[in-house]
C-alpha cells in the first residue's frame, strides 16, 4: 500500500506539471520502474522459480536499482540537465525503493520490523523538513551531509545483502553481515535526524 501510494503521488504531480524528459530523468523512471518487479519477483511460486533464484534475480534487480541512483545524479550535474521535477523525483524514487525492500525484507523474516520502522519512519520526516525548509528558501540548510551518505550506503549494502540471502564468501553468513549493516544503517539513521533537526533548529524557533 506504502509503495502503491508513492506511485500515485508521483504519477499525479507529474501530470500536473511539465515534466522534462533526458537520460538522468529516464534512469530515475527506471529505478521507480524496477520496484515492483524486484518486489514481485519474491512472490512467484517455487515451481516458477526457486527461492534461492529469486534471491539472486531479486538482489540483482536491487543492485541495478541503486546503480543508476548513482547515475542519474551524476549526469544530470554533468550534463547540466538538472530539473526541478528529477530534484523531487529523484529522492522519492530512493525511498521508495528502501521502503519496499524494508518491508519485503520484514515479510520474508530477514529483518526486525521496528527497526525497518524507524529507518522508514527517519526518511519520511526528513523529507517532511527539506519540504519545509525549501518554502522557506532555506534548502541549503539541510543539503546532504557526510553522514547522510554513510547511512545511505550502510542501507544499501545491507539490503543487497539480506536480498541476496545466499553465500558470498565462504564461512561468512550474509545474513548475517546484512543485519549487522542494517543496525549500523539503523544507528546512522537516528544520528543524520538529529543532526538535519538540529541544523533546522534555527527556523523551528524563529517559526
Amino acid at each position: 500500500m506504502l509503495v502503491e501510494c508513492g506511485f500515485l503521488a508521483i504519477f499525479a504531480i507529474g501530470f500536473r506539471i511539465r515534466m522534462p524528459f533526458n537520460l538522468p530523468i529516464f534512469l530515475t523512471w527506471l529505478r521507480v520502474a524496477l520496484i515492483p518487479i524486484f518486489v514481485g519477483v519474491f512472490y512467484l511460486p517455487d515451481t516458477v522459480m526457486p527461492v534461492t533464484m529469486q534471491n539472486m534475480v531479486g538482489g540483482s534487480l536491487f543492485f541495478l536499482a541503486a546503480i543508476t541512483d548513482w547515475f542519474d545524479g551524476y549526469l544530470a550535474r554533468r550534463w547540466n540537465q538538472t530539473s526541478s521535477f528529477g530534484a523531487f523525483l529523484d529522492p522519492v524514487a530512493d525511498k521508495l525503493m528502501v521502503a519496499a525492500a524494508l518491508i519485503l525484507l520484514v515479510e520474508l523474516a530477514r529483518a526486525p520490523a521496528w527497526l525497518a520502522v524507524i529507518i522508514i519512519g527517519r526518511e519520511i520526516t526528513i523529507s517532511a523538513l527539506r519540504e519545509w525548509m525549501a518554502q522557506l528558501g532555506k534548502s541549503k540548510n539541510t543539503a546532504v551531509a557526510y553522514i547522510g551518505k554513510l547511512k545511505t550506503g550502510a542501507q544499501m549494502v545491507a539490503i543487497l545483502l539480506l536480498l541476496w540471502s545466499g553465500p558470498l564468501i565462504p564461512g561468512v553468513s550474509t545474513q548475517f553481515v546484512g543485519e549487522l549493516a542494517l543496525y549500523v544503517a539503523g544507528i546512522l539513521t537516528i544520528i543524520s535526524m538529529f543532526y538535519y533537526l538540529k541544523l533546522a533548529a534555527k527556523q523551528f524557533k524563529e517559526a
